[in-house]
């Protein structure tokens, strides 16, 4: 085997013939994530998720706000008559599921299905209410915590009479959301929001015990402590004074130990775990501003294999790990999340860690998401897959590239995998570009798009040579390349002067770009033997794809 170049990866032969390979879990396509879940009642959201379903293999979808005001689920009175009279009151309150059920219909016909979480508080069970984003969620612990129990037992109820318990069997239910972010996504304690999840594992796991309950779902890990304590102390945080390089401090996940520990001592059920693993903290300082802290390439990976260890030690060693919200940064106007090095970024990590969790949601699929309002203009680092106009971000083309990956894995690669998908016997792999010369570093937050685009400078190209020996003969395959001039939208969109409101031919030049990607064909010889010969630009993510003739089962 010849010696591999400078800025190249060396020769490798694999083969693709029938075996038993190691299985690869697709983590990025078991959950993805949107905003609320009256966003779900709009067309464009609808189309953007069944594309999500049916190009990237979404098979689950979590998003906020299922008993928000605007759903209409929580009911103290009829509504009153408009400008005729005052709302009467009930005596006992009325739990209505149209608004709900329309969304959830919808999600279930598109073969996907909801990952559940439990919030926020309908109004007129919250002790205080509009405490977060432009929707004005209602954030915090209930004011009568059996009517919340009866709340979450009347919902899940309902949805086993009208999908079937065969069905809601395959749900997950997480109760709340970052509850640690006080006082935004919840205005408790620590404790309350553990008597929180008591009463709903008990509401949920009284109808049936088979029916998965899990939590705490916390915000990011911390390298101090100031989630010590009942509730946030900012004067604990790095963001306080000079930190040393936060790649060299100690990095833990906030409440896990706790949650597990409380739940422990009370014998209640935890089937799976759940937390946020953004590699980028915004430490809250005193007066209330916030400190950026990016972390390094490989945050999210060491993470996950603290979090696996502190499962496996603890009293629930069985639990599933669900990572339910994961992206470059947690910010919706983080330009970085438009471009092509944030596609590079997941992909990389996505290939790391898919081995170390049973999920890991990426935070959004779409741009239709309003927790600050509507994006100023088409690309404003929303978190989509796609944005508001449903253009392609080089983002959804890594994940249409990871999704037709097999589940056995034939090679894994300095940069990329080799795959063989085993009910079919197809050949597939990724491959990408992440440049040695960002020295570990991360993609980071950019509050602008000048300052994203920054990254195209750095890096030269890398040659990638692979041979795969075993397929039939002449096989072919797609090859479909993701690159600073191929499927970058941003960038088309900042060549034509960064419009805030596209025309109609705007958009269509646009969409033209998103999707514009560098194809070819790559085919095997008689003898069965496919030679890969690329020379990758940086930040490049390349999609190899067996397309014909069909495997041999």
């Amino acid at each position: 085997m010849d010696a591999a170049p400078r800025g190249s990866t060396g020769p490798l032969t694999v083969d693709g013939s029938p075996s038993v390979g190691r299985t690869l879990h697709h983590v990025w396509n078991e959950c993805v994530g949107a905003g609320r879940a009256n966003e779900a009642l709009r067309a464009d959201w609808q189309a953007h998720f069944q594309e999500a379903v049916d190009l990237l293999g979404a098979r689950y979808v979590r998003f906020h706000g299922l008993y928000h005001d605007d759903m209409f689920v929580y009911r103290g009175d009829d509504g009153g008559g408009g400008g005729f009279g005052p709302p009467t009151p009930l005596v006992d309150p009325v739990h209505t599921f149209s608004y709900v059920d329309k969304v959830f219909d919808f999600i279930l016909s598109t073969g996907a299905r909801p990952f559940v979480e439990l919030g926020f508080m309908p109004r007129a069970l919250a002790t205080q209410t509009e405490t977060l984003f432009w929707w004005k969620a209602h954030c915090s612990p209930p004011n009568d915590m059996s009517r919340w129990a009866d709340l979450v037992s009347a919902t899940v109820r309902h949805w086993i009479e009208r999908y079937g318990i065969d069905e809601v069997l395959q749900w997950r239910f997480e109760v709340w959301n970052e509850p640690n972010l006080v006082p935004m996504f919840w205005t408790g304690t620590r404790t309350q929001y553990f008597e929180l999840y008591e009463a709903s594992v008990r509401a949920i796991k009284a109808i049936d015990e088979r029916l998965l309950v899990g939590g705490p779902s916390t915000s990011v890990f911390v390298p101090d402590a100031r989630y010590a304590g009942e509730t946030e102390d900012r004067t604990a945080s790095i963001a306080t004074g000079e930190a040393a390089d936060p790649d060299a401090l100690d990095w833990r996940p906030v409440w896990i130990e706790e949650f597990i520990a409380w739940c422990a001592e009370r014998d209640l059920p935890v089937d799976f775990v759940t937390a946020h693993l953004y590699p980028t903290d915004y430490a809250a300082t005193p007066s209330g501003g916030a400190k950026e802290i990016s972390r390094y390439v490989d945050a999210t990976y060491d993470d996950l294999t603290l979090l696996r260890g502190i499962i496996a030690s603890s009293p629930y060693p069985d639990a599933e790990v669900h990572i339910t919200e994961w992206s470059t940064s947690p910010s919706s106007r983080d330009r970085s999340h438009d471009t092509l090095f944030a596609a590079t970024y997941i992909t990389r990590a996505y290939l790391r860690c898919a081995e170390l969790a049973d999920s890991i949601s990426y935070w959004t699929f779409t741009d239709v998401f309003e927790e600050g309002g509507a994006g100023l203009g088409p690309f404003h680092g929303g978190f989509g897959l796609v944005n508001e106009q449903g253009l392609h971000k080089p983002t959804f083309h890594a994940f249409a590239m990871l999704s037709r990956l097999g589940d056995e894995v034939l090679a894994d690669l300095p940069h990329g995998v080799l795959t063989r998908d085993s009910a079919t016997g197809r050949v597939a792999g990724v491959l990408h570009h992440y440049p040695d010369e960002m020295g570990g570093r991360s993609v980071r937050s950019q509050h602008t798009y000048a300052a994203a685009r920054g990254l195209a400078g750095i890096g030269t190209n890398r040659r990638v040579r692979h041979t795969i020996a075993g397929l039939p003969a002449g096989a072919t395959f797609d090859v479909a390349q993701l690159d600073w001039e191929h499927g970058n939208v941003a960038e088309a969109w900042h060549a034509m002067g960064e419009p805030i409101n596209l025309t109609l031919p705007q958009t269509a030049e646009l969409r033209a770009a998103a999707d514009d990607l560098l194809r070819r064909t790559l085919t095997a010889s008689d003898d069965g033997v496919l030679e890969i010969d690329l020379d990758l630009p940086p930040w490049a993510v390349v999609g190899i794809v067996q397309t014909g003739p069909r495997p041999a089962s």
